[in-house]
């Protein structure tokens, strides 16, 4: 999975072509914490047709708000650099991210 902050965030994101799933995290969100060995199950499960992504928003705070990150976990999935779903806490599960991918594939 690819770190993501304000540097490289368009090169990653904004400019890839097809899916690409951004993980937004903290390191004191427990949820987010007991998920991310599931999201590097279905990073792998994907691996070649989605690119997986995170970001810790303790650096990048005012990015994640920006786009539209209000709690953590959350998860934004992006097609050809366009943002197509925003997953916040109250959505967020591993059957649900799973659902989505399979949706903008």
């Amino acid at each position: 999975m690819i770190e993501l902050d304000k540097d490289n965030f368009d090169a990653e994101v904004k400019q890839a072509k097809g899916l690409v799933v951004i993980d937004f995290w903290g390191p004191s969100c427990e949820k987010c914490i007991a998920l991310m060995p599931e999201v590097e199950e279905l990073a792998k499960k994907y691996e070649g047709q989605v690119k997986f992504c995170k970001m810790n928003i303790s650096g990048n705070r005012r990015l994640a708000m920006s786009l539209g990150v209000r709690g953590l976990p959350a998860f934004a999935f992006y097609k050809d650099g366009e943002q197509k779903a925003l997953l916040t806490p109250d959505e967020v599960s591993i059957e649900a991210i799973e659902a989505k991918i399979k949706e903008l594939m």
